[in-house]
This record gives structure tokens, C-alpha cells and sequence, in this order.
């Protein structure tokens, strides 16, 4: 508990400076577009109803939904400017996370505006009309002070929802303190997400009780407790970025996804790189499509990913060639459509499986998917979500003939929990995944060959095809990982009692010795 608590803190600048930095960049773009859409509104009946009815549907759209639509947006964005004025600009973390926030930050302050300059005493304005004010002058002298401690208690609460928000940044590549909570949860390191969750609640109520003494200011004209809180705001801001600000940039960025074996590899790979004398950084959690559009917009070096992964859901291939056809053909595809090149295979396969505990494949006398077909209208699926949106899932189901009594989704990480509780009797699994020789399961044979091979394959971004420095750090992990020691790996991994970098290290030890 103690080293996974001191971990926990040494990541702490980095993790926190990425959370204040956005929510503070969101937070100030949501007041400067919503402040004067509601001054402009309040006497406008037309326009109130449109921007309140706006900005309520944003917030019945999922916080990582609205994050995940910018993404791709600002990405065919940044793809246009690059072809119309010769420079692109980056759609990774920052910038789709600081406009879905604002988006989030626009409701309580545009109402709480509204509702603030609507609620005053109309004798205020009638004796501003008869000395000659002009609308400008009431709304600066008079309207606006009025109405203050009413809006700031709008802009707190769009405060402390952006704070909220921002921990589910990480999945578009903004590192925030939901890296901790993303991070805890696929390695079952408890300590890392309650210490997650705690540290964005206390942000949020830090910054929210600023934000009263600054609203507590404004009601009572204090102008020293305005002065305090904005200072007080102005050192955690500080006190949050200079860290970050000071560390040297690293010259390589490694990219991964939201499970546990790619936080393994992540690690593998940085700590490959700094025994050649490379620096590099991690940004963990990315969604699978982001990773690879992050690859082609040259916003991340280096990633492995799954041959199978890329043949079915970028190229859209159904058939299943032979494995070394598929990697060749892969290779081309990713070099001439794309300015990616495929390094090499690192000599293990994460492949889609169904999964079932041995003693109740036993007793149904299950050992491949074509006799689970027999049974499945009793039985109950539990999976990820991506899988049973992927294009592997309908296959299986076309070729199988595959319809469960029941489908279940869930965590990677609580599949597993389900099927021992019984709330679940088959389940999605990773052919590499060491739980599966944990929990004494057996995985399915695939007669028919539907699922194409998922070689764990080494990417390097456009940029960096020809970077001979990187090529030769990374070369002696070709072919050096099997599957025994990948299983390994992930079961160290994901029982809460180690951290992906030790288990990094041990198997860069190992390759070494090879």
C-alpha cells in the first residue's frame, strides 16, 4: 500500500498540472463565449429560449461521447488546413478536450446570467433611463455589479462540472487525473483510483471555495476577499503547471490503449528506449481508433497494436488469409495509404476468444465455438463493450449461428468477476491474457477461422519510418516476447500487486538476456 501510495504521488505533477491546465483553459473559454451570448439574450426572449435549450442538450450527451465526437472532427479539420495552408494543427488531448468542456461549462452560466439580470428590481433600471444611461453604461454600473453574486454561483458550479469531466479526458489523449482512474482500474490498482477520484474532488472543492470567497466578495463589495481569492486562484493554477513546465520535453511519444497489457508494453518500450540513450513519454488510455489516427497525424512515434485489429476495422477485410500474407498486405496497406511502417511482429498473439470455465465446458461437453452454438440460447455472454460492436463479434454470430439467452456488458477487468459469480458463463477473452490460466478457463476453438490472427505488431509513425536511432532501440524486441511471458506479464500486472513499469523492467531483463 505504502509503494503503490508513493507511485501514486510521483506521478501526481504531471497527471494534475494536464487536469488544472484544460479545466482552467475550458473554463475560460465557456465564460467568454456564454457571458456575452447572455447579456445579449436577457431582453431577447427568442434567442434565451434557443441558447438555454442548446446548451441543456449538450448535457444530456455522455462526457467521453462529447469528447470522443471532437476527436475525429477537429482531426478531418486539421487534415484540410494541412491541405489549404500547408500546416495542420494537433487534434490529440488538448485542444477536444478544452472545447467539449467548454461546451459543458456554458449551461449554469448562461442561466445563472440570465436569471441573475432578469431577477433585478426594475426601479434600478427606470432611475438609470431618467439620469441618461445608455444600456451599455446600465449594464456595466448598475445590472452587472447587481447581479454578480448570482452568476458567480453559476460559474462555480460550471467549475466544479469541468473538473469533474476532465477525468475522462484521458481516453482522447489529455493527460488528467483520470489516468489514474483509467490506469487503477484495468491493473485493479485500487490505490490509483481512489486516489484519482479524491484528488479531482478536492481540485474541484478547492477551486469552488475560491470561487465562494470571490462570490462572497462581490456581495458584500470586499474587495480584499476578490483580491485573496483571486490570488488564491492564481497560486494553485501556478503551483499546478510550473512543474510540468520546467521538465525537459521528451523526444519520443509512445502511445497506448485502455487495457492492461498495453500499459505493460507502453512501459517496455520507454524503458527500451532510455537503456539506448532515448527519452520518451507515455500518453496511456487511448482509444483504439484514436491511437492509430494519433500514429498518422504524427502525434504519437511509436505504438503496438493488433494486425487483426487493423485488417478487420481499418482495412475492412472479412477474409482470412494465411498469417503471413495478412502481415504483408498489412505492411503495404499501412505504407502506402497511411506513411506507417510496421517494424516487426514482437512474436506474440492477442487474439479475440470466447472463454468458458473448464468444468462447465466439461459438462456441456463445449470444446469450440461450433458446439457453445448448440447451447447458447441458455447461456450468458459478458464483454467488453468494444467487442460486441466490432465486426469480429458479427462474424462469429453469422458463422456460428451464435445467440445468447442473454448479452452483458462490462469492464475487461469485472468479466472476469461475473463469470466466477455466475452472472455470466462465457465471456470475450484475449488469447494473451494470463487470467485465463488464473481462473482455470478454456478457451473455444475457432473451427471455422472466422477471427484473423492479432500479432502484436510495432508501428512507427510517418516521421519516424527512417529514424535510424529508434529502429535500432526497438529492433531487439522483434520476435523476443511470446505468449507465455506476455500471459505472465498481464496476470503481474492486473492483480493489484505490481506496477506495469516493474513488470516492464522484468521483461526487458529477460529479453536482454536473450
Amino acid at each position: 500500500m505504502t509503494s503503490r501510495f508513493a507511485d501514486a504521488l510521483a506521478l501526481l505533477p504531471d497527471y494534475l498540472g494536464g487536469h488544472v491546465l484544460v479545466s482552467i483553459t475550458a473554463l475560460a473559454l465557456g465564460l467568454a463565449v456564454s457571458l456575452p451570448l447572455a447579456f445579449l439574450s436577457v431582453h431577447r426572449p427568442v434567442l434565451r429560449a434557443t441558447l438555454l435549450a442548446a446548451a441543456g442538450v449538450v448535457q444530456t450527451i455522455p462526457g467521453l461521447a462529447l469528447l470522443a465526437l471532437f476527436y475525429p472532427l477537429l482531426l478531418a479539420l486539421s487534415a484540410l488546413a494541412e491541405r489549404v495552408a500547408g500546416h495542420g494543427f494537433s487534434a490529440l488531448g488538448f485542444l477536444p478536450s478544452v472545447l467539449a468542456l467548454a461546451l459543458y461549462a456554458m449551461l449554469p452560466v448562461i442561466r445563472n446570467t440570465v436569471t441573475g439580470l432578469q431577477g433585478l428590481d426594475p426601479r434600478y433600471r427606470d432611475a438609470a433611463r431618467v439620469v441618461g444611461m445608455s444600456p451599455g453604461q446600465r449594464l456595466r454600473e448598475i445590472e452587472l455589479p447587481l447581479a454578480l453574486p448570482v452568476i458567480m454561483a453559476g460559474v462555480r458550479t460550471a467549475a466544479v462540472w469541468v473538473i469533474g469531466t476532465a477525468t475522462l479526458s484521458t481516453p482522447i489523449g489529455q493527460t488528467s487525473l483520470g489516468n489514474y482512474i483509467f490506469t487503477g482500474l484495468q491493473t485493479q490498482n485500487w490505490v490509483f483510483v481512489v486516489f484519482g477520484c479524491i484528488a479531482a474532488a478536492v481540485l474541484a472543492l478547492l477551486v469552488d471555495q475560491l470561487l465562494a470567497l470571490m462570490q462572497a466578495g462581490a456581495t458584500r463589495r470586499s474587495s480584499a476577499r476578490i483580491a485573496l481569492s483571486a490570488a488564491g486562484l492564481v497560486a494553485l493554477i501556478l503551483g499546478a503547471l510550473l512543474p510540468g513546465l520546467a521538465r525537459p520535453q521528451a523526444t519520443y511519444l509512445i502511445g497506448a490503449k485502455t487495457f492492461t497489457e498495453q500499459y505493460v508494453l507502453a512501459a517496455l518500450l520507454k524503458q527500451r528506449l532510455a537503456a539506448a540513450g532515448l527519452s520518451a513519454s507515455e500518453r496511456q488510455g487511448l482509444g483504439s481508433n484514436v491511437l492509430f489516427d494519433a500514429l498518422v497525424a504524427d502525434e504519437a512515434d511509436v505504438a503496438v497494436d493488433y494486425s487483426g485489429t487493423l485488417w478487420v476495422n481499418r482495412m475492412q477485410r472479412s477474409d482470412v488469409p494465411p498469417r503471413a500474407q495478412l502481415l504483408d498486405e498489412l505492411a503495404r496497406w499501412l505504407r502506402d495509404k497511411h506513411g506507417i511502417r510496421l517494424l516487426g511482429s514482437l512474436g506474440f498473439e492477442n487474439a479475440y476468444a470466447l472463454a468458458m470455465k473448464r468444468e462447465r465446458a466439461e459438462a456441456l461437453g463445449i470444446r469450440s465455438i461450433a458446439d457453445l452454438a448448440r447451447h447458447a440460447d441458455s447461456l450468458t455472454i459478458a464483454s467488453d463493450y468494444e467487442f460486441l460492436a466490432r465486426p469480429e463479434w458479427k462474424a462469429l454470430q453469422k458463422a456460428y449461428g451464435l445467440a445468447f439467452k442473454r448479452q452483458r456488458t462490462l469492464q475487461p477487468e469485472f468479466m472476469y468477476k461475473a463469470m466466477s459469480s455466475g452472472d455470466a458463463d462465457v465471456i470475450s477473452a484475449y488469447t494473451s491474457d494470463g487470467q485465463i490460466a488464473t481462473e482455470n478457463l478454456v478457451v473455444l476453438e475457432d473451427v471455422k477461422h472466422v477471427i484473423p490472427p492479432y500479432d502484436a505488431i510495432l508501428l512507427l509513425s510517418p516521421k519516424r519510418v527512417d529514424d535510424q536511432k529508434l529502429i535500432a532501440a526497438l529492433t531487439p524486441l522483434i520476435g523476443a516476447i511470446d505468449v507465455d511471458a506476455m500471459r505472465k506479464a498481464n496476470a503481474q500486472a492486473s492483480n493489484g500487486n505490481t506496477t506495469p513499469e516493474a513488470v516492464a523492467k522484468e521483461m526487458l531483463d529477460a529479453v536482454s538476456k536473450k
